[in-house]
């Protein structure tokens, strides 16, 4: 190891427990052991642009063991990124760019948002298959514009969580060969040593995956590490994992201990850490002066790479000008398509049509106007009706992998130049839900498309009737949680997930539902502002009532009934709460003006939450216990979503 090599990978190391010590909070272990790991990937075999870090060709890098963030913010400001050391400084604190674990789009050069174990591998995942979609569609001959790896650091705890095993299982299957993943096999975790629950042979497994294997005895050997590295970056048409045998907290009195894991080292263990590294004692977020050219260098060759390939793109311009112009497009991570010009409007229907129906012909109609599209389900594409019926290379066979199908999703949007999707059923959610969660929280556009949204599933029973799921899933900040109530409303919502620079969670039914009427009905206008007036009345209503999805048809029926009683009743619409959330308060205002305080909300599922449109003295009809196994109709009925129900419920309430 060269003096500058061994310069620069102890200031990553001193840099990262500054930081924890600074913060007085964090995980110095990993930053000590891992330190050559993820400098000699990134000064030797990494190509990317620190002074555009969203240079669309760069290599990725994912840590997915993100409790080791101090490791990443050193390595991110001493290569170059816009990352100063202020902010290093301000590690854990309130408003800096150095959060606890890495976030997406709020520091620099972060790829991914990890800290979840096992997020990170999964969306490295999506990232790769979106690299080798990319490059299929764009790449001609020797003219490659899509020409990139994923990397990721991994640990112990990532390979504990049943995700990877997931993602893991479909990469080795789709034979993903850009995507390495190093993981660091420092035998620790939270617990103690990790032979007190983890005895498998990794290698092992991720061969039966077909991945492409190798190991590193000694993870202060970066030439040893760079071997491994160039091996895997060959053609083997297999995923590659490098097990690194690294030590949590090298050099420090608690090295090959758990307590360097997750606290700071102190005072004393400080002091001696540094002494071990001839690092200088008395001072804090130390730089030597040989390093003073070093992120000067890597600003320097990241640009000759992006020139480099600017150059490359000029000359496929020249010659593919058509493809040229649609990478454009689809990088810019819009959806330029009119949508209200492809999308049809559906006319009414004695027998009516199930929403997963009509999204399953919206689908087909978009895969024909927008390449990027591309998705699939968890192995129940002929019931969510997201098979590409003319674009069979788009259709993503996730297997029966709900949460590594959420994170995957994550990685193919997070990637860019992808509008990515995945299907399941409603109730299996809650088999993905962290994943969700993440997609929120980076606000990625991710799009899941959920089916057999309620109680209509019918005879398979309680085990796959959801019932908190939709309330559950409206909890979530940034998700938009669309439930519509017809086929119209369904290509409204589809129109919304592909607008919104976010998540979105399509809650489609099984059964066939009433077509609305367009010229009776403002559902276009409607839907567009999450929820809306349906139908109304002659001067200000007495009794609002409201709901969403498939019991707004009920709706419409039970207004019909109490009119001619003499009534005065308003039906509202709400297929997107959060949307709705988002309008005016005057337009709210117009909807559900608080002067009416009669209503009725109507639901297939959990009631809690529907108090915020019905007031305290409003009325909610939905479900509070576990369905049961018989014919959708017959247990809609049991459970009281009946028109005449509805009426009775409203004329006792307020009659």
């Amino acid at each position: 190891m060269e003096k500058k090599d061994k310069l620069t990978i102890n200031t990553l190391r001193m840099l990262s427990i500054d930081m924890v010590d600074a913060a007085n909070s964090g995980h110095p272990g990993l930053p000590l052991g891992a330190a050559p790991i993820l400098y000699t990937l990134w000064s030797k075999f990494m190509r990317f642009n620190p002074m555009n870090p969203d240079w669309f060709n760069r290599d990725r890098f994912i840590l997915s063991a993100g409790h080791g963030s101090a490791l990443l913010y050193a390595a991110l400001y001493l290569f170059g990124y816009d990352l100063p050391m202020e902010e290093l400084k301000q590690f854990r604190q309130w408003g800096s760019k150095t959060p606890g674990h890495p976030e997406h789009s709020f520091t620099p050069g972060v790829e991914a948002t990890t800290g979840p174990l096992g997020q990170g591998f999964a969306m490295g995942v999506g990232m790769a298959l979106a690299e080798k979609y990319l490059a299929k569609q764009f790449n001609k001959g020797s003219n490659e514009i899509i020409n990139h790896f994923t990397y990721a650091l991994i640990s112990d705890g990532d390979l504990m969580e049943g995700i990877t095993s997931e993602a893991a299982s479909l990469a080795g299957h789709l034979k993903l060969g850009k995507l390495i993943y190093l993981y660091d096999d420092n035998k620790i975790s939270i617990e103690g040593k990790t032979k007190i629950t983890f005895t498998e042979d990794v290698l092992k497994r991720f061969s039966s995956y077909r991945w492409h294997t190798l190991e590193v005895d000694d993870g202060n050997d970066i030439d040893e590490l760079s071997t491994a590295i160039k091996i895997a970056q060959g053609d083997h048409g297999r995923p590659s994992i490098i097990k690194i045998r690294t030590h949590i907290g090298y050099g420090s009195p608690k090295q090959d201990s758990e307590k360097a894991h997750g606290s700071p080292l102190g005072p004393d263990d400080m002091k001696k850490t540094k002494e071990f590294f001839k690092w200088p004692v008395d001072t804090t977020f130390y730089v030597p002066d040989e390093l003073k050219d070093f992120t000067e260098n890597f600003k320097v060759n990241g640009k000759k790479y992006e020139d480099d390939w600017n150059l490359k793109f000029d000359e496929y311009k020249t010659k593919f000008k058509d493809d040229a112009e649609l990478f454009n497009q689809q990088i810019k991570n819009e959806c330029s398509i009119d949508l209200d010009a492809i999308l049809p409007e559906f006319k009414m229907e004695n027998k009516g049509v199930a929403s997963r129906s009509v999204s399953g012909k919206i689908l087909n109609i978009l895969a024909e106007h927008i390449p990027q599209l591309i998705g699939g389900s968890a192995d129940l594409a002929p019931s969510n009706k997201t098979d590409f019926s003319k674009f069979p290379e788009r259709n993503i066979r996730f297997g029966i992998r709900e949460h590594a199908m959420g994170a995957i999703v994550n990685g193919m949007a997070l990637h860019n130049g992808i509008i990515p999707f995945g299907a399941t059923f409603l109730v299996f959610s809650d088999y993905m839900r962290h994943s969700i969660r993440l997609a929120a929280l980076m606000k990625t556009r991710s799009i899941f498309i959920f089916t057999h949204d309620s109680i209509g599933v019918g005879e398979d029973g309680p085990t796959h009737q959801p019932i908190e799921h939709v309330m559950s899933l409206r909890l979530i900040p940034n998700l938009y949680v669309l439930r519509p109530a017809d086929a119209n409303e369904t290509v409204e919502a589809w129109k919304i997930a592909l607008r919104y620079q976010g998540p979105s969670a399509l809650i489609l039914t099984r059964q066939a539902l009433p077509t609305m009427n367009l010229e009776k009905y403002p559902v276009k206008e409607g839907v567009a502002k999450g929820g809306y007036i349906l139908s109304d009345c002659d001067g200000t209503p007495e009794v609002i009532l409201i709901g969403a999805g498939s019991e707004v048809h009920l709706l419409i029926e039970a207004k019909e009934k109490l009119a001619a009683d003499g009534m005065k009743v308003r039906v509202v619409s709400i297929p997107c709460w959060r949307l709705f959330d988002e309008q005016s308060d005057d337009y709210k205002e117009k909807v559900l003006p608080k002067t009416v305080t009669k209503r009725v909300a109507v639901e297939a599922g959990q009631t809690i939450g529907w108090e915020k449109f019905t007031g305290l003295n409003g009325i909610v009809i939905g479900i509070e216990r576990f369905g049961e196994s018989a014919p959708g109709s017959k247990v809609f009925k049991e459970f009281g979503f009946t028109v005449e129900n509805i009426v009775r419920k409203v004329k006792q309430q307020f009659g």
